[in-house]
């Protein structure tokens, strides 16, 4: 996309965004919704009281999640994974599933009272991080690293820089996330280790919503819960589809025992870590006895019509709520 074409698309969706509020302000939005139809499942991931874009783009405020939930008991249908699998939807609304990545225990403390009070059923995949002797993910220490961390970090021989993004960055501005997803646990342990050391950021514990993984004690009370189903996000929360085969077969079914041992009930979902799979990942996880497989989008148009695999659009944290529900329908922002 040239520059142009970028300018171009950024102003059409800022006018799009200041229409969709100018259409809340004026009441017009409620026909958009009440004649919407057809289905979508939505991807949350934390549950904050501020600053959501703290550390990443991922999370929105409880206040937001709540206004969200306001506006899908208004003007949607709710329904469960298994019912969207199943295509138990409403004619007369459209249908809305609601998702969880990551195992964050701000879903515990924030979504989970939020869906009793709304009476409103949510899947959450979640991680066996703690199991592994971790109440973190890699990746969030690294994001948390980002913003408190050194100008510069030395690794396996090679430096780092934090760039404008706060990304940590070789010589070549290839940024030692993207480095580390192709790699196993191993690397990523040994990481969070010389991070521990460089960046001690549990002694302020006003952060721990950004990062803190559920317990297991956490997780069994989130799956006692009549609105609730227990999913999987991998054991370590690698990428699937980067490392082997191997790996990837066996932490899919690694996280499925483990999930179900907490849980006393069969786990048949997984997301893939960051929307990331291929067919091996696929086969692998069918082969485990996962029959719902949730991606973020379809490596190809062709993959739609694998009869495990679902898509899902994740929430924005930087819109109105009346543009998050107008996207939500639109299927793009």
């Amino acid at each position: 996309m040239s520059v142009l074409e970028k300018i171009i698309t950024k102003t059409s969706r800022k006018a799009r965004y200041i229409q969709g509020d100018i259409s809340h302000f004026i009441g017009a939005d409620k026909s958009y919704y009440e004649g919407a139809r057809g289905s979508r499942i939505l991807a949350y991931h934390g549950i904050c009281q501020n600053e959501p874009t703290k550390f990443n783009t991922l999370f929105v405020t409880r206040q937001t999640f709540e206004d969200h939930l306001s506006y899908y008991k208004r003007y949607f249908n709710l329904v469960s994974m298994d019912d969207y699998y199943m295509q138990r939807f409403s004619e007369t609304k459209f249908n809305i599933c609601l998702t969880f990545d990551d195992g964050f225990a701000n879903n515990y403390a924030y979504a989970l009272p939020l869906l009793h009070k709304y009476q409103i059923p949510a899947t959450f995949f979640v991680t066996a991080a703690n199991a592994a002797g971790y109440d973190i993910l890699w990746n969030d220490m690294l994001s948390i690293a980002g913003k408190y961390g050194p100008a510069a970090l030395t690794f396996k021989d090679q430096t780092y820089h934090k760039n404008n993004n706060r990304h940590y960055v070789d010589a070549e501005g290839i940024s030692l996330n993207i480095k580390l997803r192709q790699c196993g646990f191993c690397e990523k342990a040994e990481l969070m280790r010389l991070l521990d050391k460089l960046c001690p950021f549990r002694k302020n514990g006003q952060h721990q919503d950004y990062w803190l993984q559920m317990t297991a004690e956490q997780i069994k009370q989130m799956a006692a819960s009549p609105y609730v189903t227990i999913g999987s996000h991998g054991y370590y929360h690698n990428d699937l589809a980067g490392i082997t085969a191997a790996e990837a077969a066996k932490e899919l079914a690694q996280s499925k025992q483990y999930l179900e041992s907490v849980t006393g009930k069969a786990v048949n979902s997984i997301a893939f870590p960051y929307g990331s799979y291929n067919q091996a990942v696929v086969n692998a996880a069918k082969a485990c006895g996962y029959t719902q497989l949730l991606a973020t989008d379809y490596n190809s148009p062709g993959d739609g019509a694998e009869p495990a695999m679902r898509e899902r659009l994740t929430i924005n944290p930087f819109i109105s709520t009346p543009n998050q529900m107008h996207a939500n329908v639109r299927g793009t922002y």
